[in-house]
């Protein structure tokens, strides 16, 4: 019997009708492997994977594969984003032994979950030297019956080797002037200054990365680090990867020119981009990069904000196309015909030049991504707002594309984070209560009694996986930023608890090296262990900022020695990997800045100068920098502690590295005291 009704992952239950008996990851279907005597096969994916719709399709639902599979094997699903410890130690695995890895991801494992052989999509019939599905599942049991010892040593010698993969991490070491030059010279040198972006296809935003250039720029005065932010930030929003329509950034490009992206729209890639956009034009004032943040925000309270307050993981790649055919990009893609039909020819012309898409087509079937090809010219503003929002309209009729609804406790702290600054920093108050109300969830279902955080929930029952490392990182990062933003305390002290779980229970006490999962976590084949970024900040990078973050509100000596152990790696990885540690790299240009403290008091709340004064340090670029914001005798904030008000008047105090500048009642000062 298939045992995935009833769970919390729409990934699983994509897969709950399916002929293959599947399990979810238990230790009881691991039992059933032994009591069976037969092999676990291990399938991994996410619901807007195209490839793990793609092979679902192809053999999951055929019942001769499934009878095979039911028949010899147990079968395991696993959201990877709902189990990201469990797709972490097997990636590793199958990137050790094939050198390369990707989802869907299938594994095969001995009842004790040790992994002997490997591989990602596997065709139904033998493709492109592939063998198929069914060869390699009959290869598998074959090897299983027949030369078991055989299978029994390959797989301990993986798990021992894996073993000895573990980061050796010792002494406090912290990235200086010399490690971020360094790191600063390699990105220059895998630039691509036609483009934008680092290497070639596929070519992925680097968010992480941007935010590294932008605060080394604010920090040095760099303009080359700010010329390669700005720019890879005006080729992205340019090209198909953005949603020229509706907003929103897909996964990645296909090619090395931002054209054609695959199309699945994850909630990280937007909370991230939103950030860096309104950061950029923060530092330099640019229209675009206000444009695109605020669609950005936009974007995401539309199209991914739950009933429940939270934000959906995801928007799948593909959508029916008006056949039946679920097809990548359906919803997104136009031909020269389909503008005629919804704006008429002489505005479909207009619209053809203006969004690039041409007769050939630039995707496939002659279909086209709109983006913003570099033109001569001059467009009437008002004529392509009309064109924009007719084929917006349009396309609100075509099939939309499925979405991940579950509430990714990690994800919705990085939401909160880009929706609270850019509430602050747009005047746009809707958008800060989008993040109060996500951070409200959070609190309220995703935390228990003794501020544990439980990693998803969906339509408001919360998952039975437990919260890992970047969950209590980013849900802290978020709550920081919230508390700035609000000026209300509560925020701060919730990132404390949360804190405080990553100091007791995700680090090392003797060398201050940090793990994904919490010493208490199930015990899996070895213990995730992983500082490079991926997709978002690894959780390494985002406690250590986090706790730096803490510390300077509070003058915690605890998290401020725990962030500098923490950035011990980024010294050791940065110069070498700089595109793969950028979240480190940014926490380090934080440390070297101080980062600094700023505490704003006013009369009141309601008082016109002091909002004046508060939104001017949240603007300041200094890289890192607290901002807490209250009343005279205000106990929200540490930093508000002794903190006077000056004739009456509104005043801020900046200090940095136990040193405070004179206050000020003059945002002109304040501004130029933060880089502003």
């Amino acid at each position: 019997m298939n045992r995935l009704a009833g769970v919390t992952s729409p990934y699983l239950l994509q897969h709950a009708d399916n002929p293959v008996d599947w399990w979810p990851w238990t230790p009881e279907a691991f039992a059933e492997a032994r009591r069976r005597d037969v092999p676990v096969l291990l399938s991994v994916g996410y619901s807007a994977c195209h490839w793990c719709h793609v092979m679902a399709h192809e053999s999951f639902e055929d019942q001769v594969t499934a009878g095979y599979l039911n028949e010899h094997f147990v079968s395991v699903k696993v959201d990877r984003e709902e189990r990201p410890d469990v797709d972490a130690v097997y990636m590793e695995a199958v990137q050790a032994a094939t050198g390369q890895g990707g989802w869907p991801m299938t594994v095969f494992l001995t009842p004790d979950a040790e992994p002997f052989y490997f591989g990602t999509y596997f065709p139904p019939a033998p493709r492109h030297g592939m063998p198929s599905f069914r060869q390699v599942l009959e290869g598998v049991q074959q090897a299983w019956a027949t030369r078991r010892d055989e299978v029994t040593e390959v797989a301990g010698k993986i798990v021992r080797d894996l073993a000895q993969r573990e980061i050796g991490y010792g002494g406090v070491q912290l990235p200086g002037e010399e490690e971020l030059a360094q790191a600063l010279l390699g990105l220059t040198r895998e630039y691509d200054p036609q483009r934008g972006g680092f290497g070639g296809a596929p070519k992925f935003p680097p968010s992480m990365v941007l935010e590294f250039l932008l605060r080394h720029h604010a920090r040095t005065g760099s303009e080359g680090a700010l010329q390669m932010a700005r720019d890879t930030c005006e080729r992205m929003a340019r090209g198909g990867i953005y949603d020229q329509l509706g907003g929103g950034f897909a996964r990645y490009s296909v090619d090395r020119d931002w054209i054609v992206p695959h199309f699945e729209k994850m909630l990280y890639d937007n909370a991230l981009l939103c950030r860096v956009y309104a950061h950029l034009w923060r530092a330099t004032g640019s229209e675009l990069a206000r444009r695109v943040a605020l669609e950005t925000a936009d974007f995401m309270v539309r199209e991914l904000r739950t009933g429940e307050g939270g934000f959906a993981s995801a928007l799948d790649a593909d959508s029916d196309d008006g056949t039946g055919r679920h097809v990548e990009g359906a919803s997104y893609v136009w031909t020269p015909e389909q503008l005629r039909d919804a704006l008429g020819e002489e505005d479909a012309q207009l619209a053809a030049q203006y969004f690039g898409v041409t007769e050939q087509g630039t995707f496939e079937h002659g279909a086209s991504v709109l983006r913003l090809p570099q033109q001569e010219g001059v467009f009437d503003a008002e004529r392509i707002e009309s064109v924009r929002r007719r084929l917006l309209e349009r396309r609100a009729g075509r099939p939309a594309p499925g979405r991940d609804d579950k509430i990714v406790a990690a994800w919705n702290g990085l939401a909160i984070a880009a929706l609270a600054e850019a509430g602050a920093y747009f005047d746009r108050p809707d958008l800060v209560e989008a993040a109060l109300g996500a951070a409200d969830l959070l609190v309220r279902l995703h935390m228990d009694e003794h501020a544990g955080l439980a990693r998803t929930s969906r339509d408001g029952q919360v998952g039975a996986n437990a919260g890992v490392l970047e969950d209590y990182a980013d849900v802290a990062e978020g709550f920081l930023a919230l508390a700035s933003v609000t000026g209300e305390g509560v925020w701060l002290d919730f990132a404390g608890l949360l804190l405080d779980h990553v100091l007791t229970r995700f680090t090392d006490p003797d060398s201050g090296a940090l793990y994904d999962t919490a010493a208490d976590a199930e015990q899996l084949i070895r213990r995730p262990q992983d500082p490079t970024d991926n997709a978002t900040p690894s959780g390494w990078s985002a406690a250590a900022g986090a706790l730096l973050g803490y510390a300077a509100h509070t003058g915690s000596e605890a998290h401020r020695t725990a962030a500098e152990k923490a950035l011990g790696v980024v010294k050791a990885l940065g110069p070498r990997v700089p595109r793969f540690i950028g979240w480190g790299l940014a926490v380090a240009e934080a440390a070297l800045d101080g980062p600094r403290e700023v505490a704003v008091v006013a009369p009141s709340f309601a008082d016109e100068a002091g909002r004046v004064l508060h939104r001017t340090a949240l603007l300041g670029t200094a890289p890192g920098a607290v901002v807490a914001y209250g009343t005279e005798g205000g106990e929200e904030f540490p930093l508000l502690a002794d903190r006077p008000l000056v004739d009456g008047a509104p005043v801020a105090y900046v200090c940095r590295d136990f040193t405070c500048d004179a206050p000020t009642t003059d945002p002109e000062r304040l501004r130029a005291a933060l880089g502003g």
